[in-house]
C-alpha cells in the first residue's frame, strides 16, 4: 500500500503524491530509504538528490536543499528551504550559479560561497540524471544500486 509524500518549501508545495512506493534521500547522518509502513522518524536532511518512485513505475528526481523529514507509516512530509523537480531546473542558470560560486570561492573562501556551489552542483546532477538509464524504478532498491555520481557525497 503506497504512502503520501509531500515536499514543501516556504514558497510552494513542490510535490504532493498519494501513491508513493519508495523514496531515497540523504539525511545528515547518511542515506535513507523509506517504504510504506516505515517506523516513525524525524531527521535533518542534507543538500542532495532525492529519488521518488510512485504509481508503480514512475520515478522522479527532486533536489532537496536541507530541511527536515517527518516519516510516519502512511505519510512522509519534507520541509525544505528549497526543493525542485529535476525537470524544472534550468541547466544554463544552474551552470552559471556554479561558476559564480566557484569564482567567489577562488577569491575568498566563505561558507556562503561553498554552500552556493554545493547547491548548484546538486541541481546540475539532477539535470544530468534525468533520463539516465541507470536510474530506473526496477533498479532502485538501495543505495548500492545507484551510481556514486548520483548519490552525492
Amino acid at each position: 500500500m503506497p504512502f503520501t509524500l509531500e515536499i514543501i518549501t516556504p514558497g510552494r508545495v513542490v510535490l504532493h503524491d498519494d501513491q508513493t512506493d519508495f523514496i531515497q534521500v540523504r539525511g545528515k547522518e547518511g542515506e535513507l530509504g523509506v517504504l510504506p509502513g516505515h517506523t516513525p522518524l524525524f531527521t535533518a536532511l542534507a543538500d542532495d538528490l532525492m529519488i521518488v518512485r510512485s504509481h508503480g513505475d514512475r520515478e522522479d528526481i527532486v533536489t532537496v536543499m536541507g530541511g527536515f523529514m517527518d516519516v510516519r507509516p502512511d505519510r512522509v512530509t519534507i520541509l525544505s528551504p528549497a526543493a525542485e523537480l529535476a525537470a524544472e531546473i534550468d541547466e544554463v542558470r544552474a551552470r552559471q550559479a556554479a561558476e559564480r560560486a566557484q569564482l567567489e570561492i577562488d577569491r575568498q573562501r566563505t561558507a556562503e560561497a561553498e554552500g552556493a556551489l554545493e547547491r548548484a552542483l546538486v541541481r546540475l546532477r539532477a539535470v544530468e540524471s534525468v533520463g539516465r538509464e541507470a536510474i530506473r524504478p526496477s533498479r532502485v532498491h538501495g543505495a548500492e544500486q545507484i551510481p556514486p555520481d548520483i548519490r552525492g557525497k
